[in-house]
């Protein structure tokens, strides 16, 4: 018996003997007067115990049986499950057939020694919350995470990329052998199909997405000023499908996709456990069959605005053409170019006007063709050996010194000292004259 239960049963004793009436015990125990009547029979028939609540000690009508609990508790007993909280267990189980609450899984784990509830982690520093986009598709944010998915059991090392909607938390994912332009290509070319052109993008600042402006070592970019880059592979493929990109200053900026990346590194890779997936394929049919159609079910919310933002595929969209490697080229007087280490010369049938001297636009494309186009017309082309190299000169045989030159000797015989002087020749010109 409870103080609260002893202290009622004093005022009860009290009011049956008349020490006090039914009105100041109904006040006391704040309680109707009808409900002290009730006590005071009660009291009568079973004696102290009538303040004893009925169902004291007896199990509950929605109680779950014991059996059920030790079942649970053997299956989360597997070594597998070694790192399961509550919440995931729960989830856990049900595939099983039992269904149980939160709570109650989190008692039985405690009881069964196979969870203990941590010491809360203090506050971090709260970052201003930003209101999610009002529209499917105005804003999709997109990373990638690296992390031992598959904890060991795959040779190579593999990367999530993924693209969650800001509006909806909707969530398009592939695992990668490598976090590469390819393979983002491939990723956003696989949401266009599916969803359509999104409104903006949200990435960090990675080589991937924005140029970096090149400093010498230990310098910092100009804060004013800054040079205009040429655009990414990835930047000029969205700027063709009319997409905007937006770069996130700081991870918490992206908090979105980056809260999806910690479900994921918890969730995911147990579920990839139990499941016995070993290779890369076979986690990427998971995701697609299991993991997130329940992420579609359990962790999206309805946009604000049912309009979907999403922009469909216009003719002039190649995704071919736009999500492959661009490169220009100048064609040669030849009308030859150079891509790749190799040469090539345009077909005679497409030769145009203004094309000698004009820019090409290359493109290598990810089944590994290659395409040429001038202007809005593509090119025939055909692979053609380089100009032979002419061998330089061969360097004349060294001509034979010279020999010191001498005097000549022609003069030798002249007496210039006997001969008469000048004006004594001019004199004796003038008489024979």
């Amino acid at each position: 018996m409870t103080q609260e239960e002893r202290d009622r049963l004093v005022v009860l004793k009290k009011t049956k003997k008349g020490l006090v009436t039914q009105k100041e015990a109904a006040e006391e125990l704040q309680v109707s007067e009808r409900q002290i009547r009730r006590m005071i029979e009660r009291l009568k028939g079973f004696g102290d115990k009538s303040v004893i609540h009925g169902l004291k000690g007896k199990l509950s009508n929605r109680s779950l049986e014991e059996e059920e609990r030790q079942r649970t508790l053997e299956i989360l007993s597997d070594k597998r499950c070694h790192d399961f909280g509550p919440t995931y267990a729960r989830d856990h189980v049900a595939k099983q057939g039992i269904d149980v609450s939160k709570e109650t899984m989190r008692q039985w784990m405690i009881e069964g020694k196979l969870w203990r509830a941590g010491r809360r982690k203090p506050e971090k520093k709260v970052h201003v919350w930003r209101e999610r986009r009002s529209r499917f598709g105005d804003l999709v944010q997109w990373d990638t995470s690296t992390h031992d998915w598959l904890e060991g059991r795959c040779s190579e090392r593999i990367y999530l990329i993924t693209m969650i909607d800001d509006a909806t938390s909707r969530v398009l994912a592939r695992f990668v052998p490598h976090d590469s332009t390819e393979e983002n290509m491939k990723l956003l070319e696989l949401y266009v199909q599916r969803f359509g052109r999104p409104r903006s993008v949200y990435t960090d600042k990675a080589t991937l997405f924005q140029t970096a402006e090149k400093t010498k070592r230990g310098e910092s970019p100009k804060q004013s000023d800054p040079e205009e880059m040429p655009p990414t592979q990835i930047g000029r493929a969205l700027a063709e499908l009319s997409i905007i990109w937006i770069g996130a200053h700081s991870p918490q900026a992206k908090g979105r996709v980056e809260r999806s990346f910690q479900t994921d590194q918890d969730r995911l890779v147990k579920d990839l456990r139990m499941a016995g997936v070993a290779t890369r394929d076979q986690a990427n049919r998971f995701l697609e069959t299991d993991f997130l159609p329940w992420w579609q079910k359990n962790l999206t919310v309805e946009p604000q605005d049912a309009e979907d933002a999403h922009r469909p595929l216009e003719k002039g969209h190649d995704l071919a053409a736009i999500l492959s490697h661009v490169e220009s080229r100048t064609v040669k007087p030849g009308y030859t170019f150079q891509f790749d280490g190799k040469q090539y010369v345009i077909e005679r049938a497409d030769i145009r006007t203004g094309l000698r001297g004009g820019k090409l636009r290359v493109e290598k494309r990810r089944d590994g063709t290659l395409a040429v186009r001038f202007e809005q017309q593509y090119l025939r082309y055909r692979p053609c050996e380089p100009a032979a190299e002419q061998e330089p000169a061969r360097p004349s045989s060294p001509k034979p010194a010279k020999k010191p030159v001498q005097k000549s000797t022609w003069m030798r015989e002249f007496e210039l000292q006997k001969s008469p002087s000048i004006g004594k020749a001019i004199a004796i010109s003038n008489a024979k004259s």
